[in-house]
């Protein structure tokens, strides 16, 4: 593995979920962000769309952020017009490359697909645009079709090829032999990006940079259409703790940024999502709590304030009287042995009619309850 250069998306295909819909103030708000935690590339969007879509693209270009801005383009030269329009310097070109896109976009004529891809690779280099390519629905392209849009984009001056698994099909062992396949061809960068339809998306990124991918597409907490992409805290965590891979970027703000992404979109995060999920470091079960205070590393893969977080005990259905006491401990209260015993009945029996972990309020109000009903404190 090589340097791999994280090229997030959420701007463009992140917010084409379904329902998403950012406020001017909001992209500019999350690529000002982006940039600050050190993300070094950013697909700001879709110029062509013109309207908000232009306006915002064209304040977040003109702010002079460190990070890389990147247009997302039909094949036609009026998008590539749309994107200098609103001063970017970069332009990816997306273009279909499986038997059924260009069946249902170009009337399956793929001799038009190059001629397109050709003529806008040219228009956008005349103009002096770094240009990416990227090959729609690549999963399910022909291979020798695959490989001929890629070593033509190359030949035509195009600076990186996007490797796109567009409806999520494939398997990490399909995806790093295809990928490799074309790692050995060509000479620029080839990109990644992945969509989460089978769950595999993080899965799928990894292993196209097994096999010597340079870049990858990420979203925000994997917002994206359907089932969403590979989520940019995955994908960094798994370089950097996985791989030993450092890619530039603060992942003590990785928490930030997923809350003002899910603010932003509307779309809540799981409690169970990796990296940035509410229970990604809470512990309930006795068995694990107990290790976990001895020592973090029995139950957590990294430290939770690593990525912005903080480990926390809580007390509910499987918990254990260690671990209550060691939570009342921190409110000041100590619980005598046989007290541990009946706070820890009444916690989950209230845990399991409530269906949830009980709060810091709700364990005290048990001792207190408990201990004014047998006249002690």
């Amino acid at each position: 593995m090589g340097h791999v250069t994280i090229n997030d998306t959420t701007l463009r295909d992140g917010e084409q979920a379904a329902g998403v819909a950012f406020t001017v103030e909001e992209k500019v708000a999350i690529a000002t962000l982006m940039d600050a935690i050190g993300v070094p590339e950013l697909e700001v969007g879709i110029p062509a769309m013109g309207g908000e879509e232009a306006e915002a693209i064209a304040k977040i270009a003109s702010l002079g952020l460190k990070t890389k801005l990147l247009g997302w383009n039909r094949a036609v030269r009026s998008d590539i017009e749309a994107s200098l329009a609103c001063g970017l310097e970069r332009v990816h070109i997306s273009i279909p490359v499986s038997e059924i896109q260009i069946a249902a976009k170009f009337n399956g004529n793929c001799r038009l697909v190059l001629n397109k891809l050709r003529e806008t690779i040219n228009f956008a280099r005349d103009r002096g645009l770094y240009v990416t390519v990227g090959a729609e629905d690549s999963s399910r392209a022909d291979e020798a079709f695959l490989l001929e849009v890629a070593l033509s984009a190359q030949d035509w001056g195009a600076s990186r090829f996007r490797f796109c698994d567009t409806v999520g099909i494939l398997d990490p062992t399909a995806t790093y032999a295809k990928v490799k396949y074309l790692v050995n061809w060509l000479s620029i960068p080839v990109e990644m990006h992945t969509h989460d339809d089978f769950g595999l998306a993080t899965a799928n990124a990894l292993a196209g940079i097994q096999a010597g991918a340079l870049s990858v597409n990420t979203t925000i907490n994997g917002l994206g259409e359907r089932a969403g992409n590979a989520a940019l805290e995955e994908v960094v965590m798994a370089l950097k703790r996985l791989y030993s891979l450092e890619v530039g970027i603060n992942t003590r703000r990785l928490k930030e940024l997923s809350d003002f992404v899910a603010t932003a979109s509307g779309c809540s995060v799981p409690p169970w999502k990796a990296i940035v999920g509410e229970n990604a470091f809470v512990h309930e079960s006795g068995i694990h709590a107990h290790a976990i205070l001895k020592n973090p590393h029995t139950y957590e893969p990294f430290a939770p304030e690593e990525v912005g977080w903080e480990r926390r005990l809580v007390a509910g259905k499987h918990s254990g009287r260690h671990l209550v006491s060691s939570i009342l401990q921190q409110y000041g209260v100590n619980l005598t042995h046989e007290e541990s015993q009946w706070v820890l009945d009444a916690v989950r029996q209230l845990s399991v009619e409530v269906k949830r972990s009980l709060t810091g309020e709700e364990l005290l109000d048990i001792v207190s309850h408990r201990r004014i009903a047998h006249g002690v404190g």
